[in-house]
């Protein structure tokens, strides 16, 4: 897999060239397709498993979605996964997920499935069972084994095992979920399976059990540009995941302000000022989206957690969570910036500098555009962590 790292040094060298020569429209082509390559990596996740394992339930809850939300997988007590259906993500439709028929129905038969469900596009599989896994979830994992893809058990419905474990007088929920977790690795390996990977998940409440190691091993395992399509897909779990989206987001920043100077080299007063708010509109729209603080997550996360959605509003204090973002709510808050004001002026005033002008203003450009997508960002990680502790119960001091 091709160094991202390596790729962009390459892209900038192009860039710097195309500046030089003072194809300022060259240079920011060569910064969009970049950038477009990196948001839209292509990752396809297969949930397969026996029927009734809750794959469906599974997959809705990785999506941010409800079983009765509008393009949710259908959940049931039967059966209803007939055919092998994707869902790409609401937010990231680079990120589908493949619900695939329980194996060993009579329309999957267990020898005859991975070619059936054309194991060949999926980038990794998620065995789910909801008790113990069996024969056929056990042929299934050889078999991709062979095909030489990446595959997990996840050990569903956790939630139910606890509750009903709670009645006991002796009850540890750290001795039962171990007792659980030992007792599928060591059916598994009794089966042939070597080193078996389990993880123990309840979809209702990814933040608890196993989730989040489930998340690090995939860190560990997929290429780069893969993880970081996964990571923006992922629903905030915990306090580490919202770190994580952080960084990933402030890393692009140096690629948006590096487009920012591009434009900045067009003499032509007042484009780049244009320029930046439009593309800055539509990165703090992803920053939003991103940590779950548009409208929509809000209210998903307020009926989930039982925490009112005014409650969740409280905790907010970035002006551009929950709110339409537009040029003009952020040239506000840029004003309010009073370094970014003068960098901005000093910008449209050094394209009147003979030779050195041009130059000028795109290095001041870079420099305002990476202060102010940075102070965003901050801003709303911030929030994001606020929100998850509110929706928690928790202290919700940063």
């Amino acid at each position: 897999m091709e160094d991202p790292n390596d790729s962009f040094a390459e892209e900038i060298a192009a860039v710097k060239e195309d500046l030089e020569n003072n194809d300022t429209a060259a240079a920011a082509a060569k910064i969009r397709e970049y950038l477009d390559k990196q948001n839209n990596v292509p990752l396809n996740i297969a949930i397969t498993g026996e029927s009734g394992a809750g794959k469906s339930t599974f997959i809705n809850a990785f999506r941010g979605l409800s079983d009765d939300d509008e393009g949710a997988a259908p959940t049931g007590v039967t059966e209803c996964t007939m055919v092998v259906k994707e869902y790409p993500h609401p937010n990231y439709p680079n990120v589908t997920f493949w619900d695939l028929p329980g194996i060993g129905t009579t329309k999957f038969p267990a020898d005859k499935y991975l070619k059936l469900v054309e194991f060949e596009k999926f980038d990794f599989f998620i065995i789910i069972s909801d008790t113990r896994f069996r024969e056929n979830d056990v042929k299934l994992a050889q078999e991709i084994q062979k095909m030489e893809k990446k595959f997990y058990f996840v050990r569903s419905k956790i939630d139910n095992d606890i509750r009903a474990e709670r009645r006991k007088r002796d009850f540890s929920q750290e001795r039962t979920l171990s007792k659980m977790r030992e007792n599928c690795i060591g059916g598994l390996q009794e089966q042939g399976i070597k080193s078996p990977q389990v993880f123990l998940v309840s979809s209702f409440e990814l933040h608890l059990y196993d989730f989040s190691l489930l998340h690090e091993t995939l860190e560990i395992d997929l290429p780069a540009q893969q993880r970081d399509a996964l990571l923006r897909a992922m629903p905030n779990i915990n306090l580490e995941i919202i770190n994580k989206k952080k960084k990933a987001f402030q890393s692009k920043i140096k690629y948006w302000a590096t487009l920012s100077a591009a434009a900045a080299g067009a003499p032509v007063p007042g484009l780049s000022i244009c320029m930046d708010l439009s593309m800055m509109v539509n990165v703090a729209i992803d920053y939003v989206v991103g940590f779950g603080l548009n409208k929509p997550s809000l209210q998903k996360l307020s009926a989930t957690s039982g925490v009112p959605y005014t409650e969740l509003l409280n905790v907010l204090k970035s002006p551009l969570a929950a709110a339409k973002i537009t040029p003009e709510l952020l040239l506000k808050l840029l004003s309010q910036l009073t370094s970014t004001v003068a960098l901005m002026a000093l910008e449209e005033g050094s394209r009147l500098i003979p030779l050195i002008g041009i130059p000028l203003a795109a290095g001041l450009s870079f420099t305002t555009t990476y202060r102010a997508l940075k102070y965003f960002l901050t801003e709303l990680a911030d929030d994001a962590q606020r929100v998850f502790k509110r929706a928690l119960g928790l202290n919700t001091s940063v």
